[in-house]
């Protein structure tokens, strides 16, 4: 792959993501192509990985979520392998987004060779392509492992969509973990191999994701009404919770302070929202529009 425009970035640049200084072994230096790390790092970045052998619900419920994400200017990260990291770019390219692909290879020798024109892709829509390793550089097992602490570590949140027990995943939610990030998973079929990672990561303390509401609340981007809500033909003080909640107030005090009612009517009408299917509870008395 010819890439003349490849930059260089070490840890003493600028330029370099601060985020990336203070994790296990940063990258001495970074290599990319396309638009420049500063320009998205600010933004709420998620990293989407998961199985490369992929199943129609985990492709399904990834398209799904990272269309989402897309769709209100999050950015999303992973790794251009194939399975679910090549669905998670494809969807937010889909969705008009922008998204990173962190390679373990040098950005001249796109990995897998099959992902080029998915790389050129990233890049015509204000993509970055990033690799620790300069051009020519050989390529050793280890790369595949070492990528994903860089992935996880661009990131706000984590979010695992479909993962075995024994994953590659599994590396990047440790990673992950140690950099003290917040990490998600998808909940998946009990009796579904390609889900056990997921679910013992649940079990273990990842936060469960059934909509993409849940990872914008992890990241603190506020939600806008659905259309859904909008329609509502509810009472007067059922219609006010619901804007409350559309304007970004989430827990059940904070909505019976701005309401200005009782604690057991603000939890009734909040059921009956519920129930209605356009309120959803989070958990911990935080809410959000469904």
């Amino acid at each position: 792959m010819n890439l003349p425009d490849v930059k260089t970035l070490t840890l003493n640049d600028t330029g370099y993501p601060e985020v990336l200084k203070y994790i296990a072994k940063p990258p001495k230096q970074l290599y990319f192509e396309g638009e420049a790390i500063k320009n998205w790092i600010g933004k709420p970045t998620v990293a989407v990985v998961g199985s490369r052998l992929t199943s129609a619900y985990g492709k399904h419920v990834t398209e799904r979520l990272v269309s989402k994400l897309a769709e209100v200017g999050v950015v999303i990260i992973s790794g251009l392998a194939l399975g679910m990291d090549s669905i998670a770019h494809n969807a937010c390219l889909r969705a008009g987004g922008q998204t990173v692909a962190v390679l373990p290879t040098p950005l001249n020798r796109i990995y897998p060779a099959s992902h080029y024109n998915l790389a050129r892709r990233i890049l015509d829509q204000s993509g970055t392509l990033i690799s620790e390793y300069p051009l020519g550089a050989n390529v050793y097992k280890i790369n595949f492992i070492a990528r994903n602490r860089i992935v996880s570590g661009l990131a706000d949140v984590l979010l695992i969509t479909e993962a075995a027990f024994n994953s590659g995943t599994m590396h990047t939610a440790r990673f992950a973990l140690d950099q003290g990030k917040t990490v998600m998973a998808v909940p998946g079929n009990i009796t579904s191999p390609g889900s056990e990672g997921c679910n013992n990561l649940i079990k273990s303390g990842a936060i469960p994701v059934t909509d993409a509401s849940d990872v914008l609340f992890a990241l603190g981007v506020k939600i806008q009404s659905a259309p859904k809500a909008l329609r509502f033909e509810g009472s007067p003080k059922q219609k006010a919770l619901l804007k409350l909640i559309a304007n970004g107030i989430s827990s059940q005090e904070d909505l019976a302070l701005a309401s200005k009612l009782d604690a057991p009517t603000v939890t009734s009408i909040l059921t009956t929202l519920e129930i209605a299917g356009v309120a959803r509870s989070l958990g911990a008395g935080n809410w959000v529009l469904a």
